[in-house]
């Protein structure tokens, strides 16, 4: 089943921009007279929510805090009596059981962060756009494209911002690949998860390759053409592991794989564009580029100086590479990283496209690092490193936790008045995305008859 996106119209394409209110009416924040907030003032952040996400934004905030970044944590919201407990001890703090209670407290505060449950979002960022505050949503931005459309018309109307919390935006390893980005065409996502009890109030989509639908997004630039997706349910009543591929306008072709009933925590993203091939690992926050020589630079004869890019090779139906490149990649990597890519050598060796010795000496050597580097080698090319013409290339990835990096670029933002890097329209784009997945597994399994798959979780 192929769901059709039409091109979106310029103006919704654009970037939320956030006008400069008028003069101050009752009810209204100090810096709600527009320009930005001093730089000695204390920004008063308040936290919604206080489960898995919450906790962390109520640490990171209160980490800010101690280290003089001109933010204070003063309040949270959670219902639950023993989570609010467990935030006012720990963080000295009120905690209060509704946001309505949190309101009338009148905290004078300037912003807050949105982790609550995805089917709550709408209903607390609504009630906080309306006091005057600026939010950073976690991801989703809303569960539905109506509540994410009127969450951006009440931003736009009280010039709020509202960025929404797409984590790996702000991955020191997607920091460092972004402004060197030329024109990627072909991507290929794994975001695998144990199952935890979490979240379970969205799908795999909503819950896992949502982050990832947002970083091809912003990479890739271009409207959606077509999309195909597969999804089951496991333990969930909803769907728990999905497989999407998503074609855009300009011809580009990004294959998404989520899983939260995985063996183990696998966190990748590779991709092809011009003269080279880029791997990013968000987990270990490095990056990993193989490049084509410049004409001349490599020192090769003639015959050797242009080889093909991994990226003009044989590829299969799907747009992908075949499975021996794809182990020459693999191989590649583990030589320059020194980390083998397990879940991509027991994929490849599942596929039956790997000839079987290599396949036997994969086996044989189990975890004996000089095998498998004798192996690899051999994969990889003749020499230590990659074929005549191209080199290893690790760009420098600056330290950093990505969620300490997000809230200090929504807290400038929040100062400054300027747009935030990732915009509640961006967050819209992914979501819509997101809901054009959801649809078209939907058909799939409709078509295909997948009824058991489903009956008895819903």
């Amino acid at each position: 089943m192929v769901i059709w996106l039409a091109r979106r119209r310029r103006s919704e394409n654009r970037d939320l921009e956030y006008p400069t209110p008028g003069l101050r009416t009752s009810g209204q924040r100090p810096s709600e007279r527009g320009g930005e907030i001093s730089s000695g003032k204390q920004l008063r952040v308040a936290v919604a929510g206080a489960g898995a996400f919450g906790r962390n934004h109520l640490r990171v905030v209160r980490e800010l805090e101690a280290a003089g970044e001109g933010v204070a944590l003063t309040a949270a919201v959670e219902q639950d009596a023993a989570r609010a407990e467990e935030a006012a001890k720990r963080y000295g703090i009120r905690v209060f059981a509704s946001i309505d209670e949190l309101l009338k407290a009148d905290l004078n505060l300037d912003a807050a962060c949105v982790a609550v449950p995805t089917v709550k979002h709408h209903e607390v960022a609504a009630a906080l756009l309306e006091a005057g505050l600026d939010l950073l949503v976690e991801k989703p931005l809303a569960a539905n494209l109506a509540e994410a459309d009127d969450l951006i018309e009440r931003a736009e109307r009280r010039g709020r911002i509202v960025q929404p919390g797409h984590l790996e935006r702000f991955n020191p390893a997607v920091l460092a690949v972004e402004p060197r980005l030329k024109r990627p065409m072909f991507f290929e996502a794994h975001r695998l998860s144990v199952f935890t009890p979490r979240a379970l109030d969205v799908d795999v989509v909503l819950d896992l390759m949502i982050h990832d639908l947002d970083i091809v997004l912003t990479f890739a630039r271009s409207a959606v053409r077509e999309v195909r997706a597969v999804g089951l349910p496991i333990v969930s009543p909803k769907v728990d592991i999905a497989n999407v591929r998503v074609e855009f306008e300009t011809g580009c072709v990004a294959n998404f794989t989520a899983s939260r009933v995985s063996t183990e925590r696998v966190r990748k993203l590779r991709f092809f564009e011009p003269r080279e091939y880029v791997s990013i690992d968000y987990a270990r926050r490095e990056v990993l580029a193989i490049r084509m020589e410049d004409s001349g630079a490599s020192g090769v004869s003639e015959e050797h100086r242009h080889p093909p890019l991994p990226q003009e090779l044989k590829r299969g139906k799907d747009g992908a590479p075949n499975s021996s490149v794809q182990l020459a990649q693999a191989a590649a990597e583990f030589l320059a990283t020194g980390k083998l890519d397990g879940a991509a050598i027991e994929k490849l060796m599942g596929s039956g496209q790997i000839p079987a010795t290599v396949a036997m000496g994969i086996v044989a050597a189990k975890n004996d690092p000089e095998k498998l580097k004798a192996i690899a080698k051999g994969l990889a090319g003749p020499q230590d490193g990659p074929a005549p013409g191209l080199r290893f290339v690790k760009p420098e990835v600056t330290p950093g936790e990505p969620l300490k990096l997000e809230l200090l670029s929504f807290f400038e933002s929040v100062r400054t008045r300027k747009t935030p890097k990732v915009t509640a329209r961006q967050g819209r784009a992914a979501l819509e995305l997101a809901l054009a997945i959801q649809a078209a597994m939907a058909a799939h399994a409709e078509r295909a008859g997948l009824e058991d798959f489903f009956r008895g979780r819903c």
